[in-house]
């Protein structure tokens, strides 16, 4: 069995996010990364946990089924990119983390109107 730092959201729990959600929680630690350039194990860790969510959500079959597959593998590549310099697309992390940072407050504002 694989051990994974987020291991209630890989037991299940993060097949109930929407994929708003799931991104915003990806921007997340991608914000993380940006805070922690300096602290290469903090960095490298951000780093790991996005990498971690990203692949939970390309396992997500829901997003198989509405053929979102693609835009989140570019995500992923695009983010891999901006880590190891951006030499490839030219994204920088900010540029990410404004990207993410839209899906965290739709997220935030499908919760509000829930509660």
């Amino acid at each position: 069995m694989t051990k994974f730092q987020h291991q209630t959201l890989a037991e299940g729990r993060w097949f109930t996010f929407s994929l708003v959600e799931q991104l915003g929680n990806i921007g997340s630690e991608v914000s993380r990364a940006i805070n922690a350039r300096q602290d290469e194990q903090r960095f490298k860790g951000a780093v790991s946990r996005a990498l971690e969510l990203f692949d939970l959500t390309l396992s997500d079959p829901r997003w198989k089924k509405q053929k979102r597959l693609k835009e989140i593998a570019r995500a992923r590549e695009v983010f891999c990119d901006a880590v190891l310099g951006g030499h490839e697309y030219g994204t920088t992390l900010e540029d990410l983390n404004k990207y993410f940072t839209y899906f965290a407050l739709a997220a935030r504002l499908d919760r509000q109107k829930i509660v």
